[in-house]
């Protein structure tokens, strides 16, 4: 399991760098994130949810039935969408309303 950083969108913010449990995340010398060693990724996606930009996708390999997917996600107020990109394109959304979540 590991992340997947799209510099070309990374804002430099810092957020998932802040957030990353094992201090993976680094920043370059232009300030945009980037990880280098992906393997030793937690797959704890916190980055993921941190990230305002949606550069941080999560890679779905085919050893958890992901078969390639990436995985990422966008908030809108209460509704925390999660995208999952095919290989092949299609995407599937799944939207969580945050303030129902716990609600079971």
């Amino acid at each position: 399991m590991s992340i997947v950083i799209d510099k070309s969108k990374c804002i430099g913010c810092k957020r998932c760098r802040n957030v990353c449990p094992g201090s993976l995340i680094k920043t370059d010398e232009n300030g945009k994130a980037y990880i280098k060693y992906p393997k030793d990724c937690w797959g704890c996606t916190s980055c993921i949810k941190e990230c305002p930009a949606y550069a941080i996708s999560f890679f779905l390999g085919s050893d958890i039935g992901g078969m390639g997917s990436k995985v990422h996600t966008e908030k809108n107020g209460d509704i925390l969408s999660w995208l999952i990109e095919k290989p092949h394109g299609e995407v599937i959304k799944i939207d969580i309303n945050q303030k129902e979540s716990n609600k079971y």
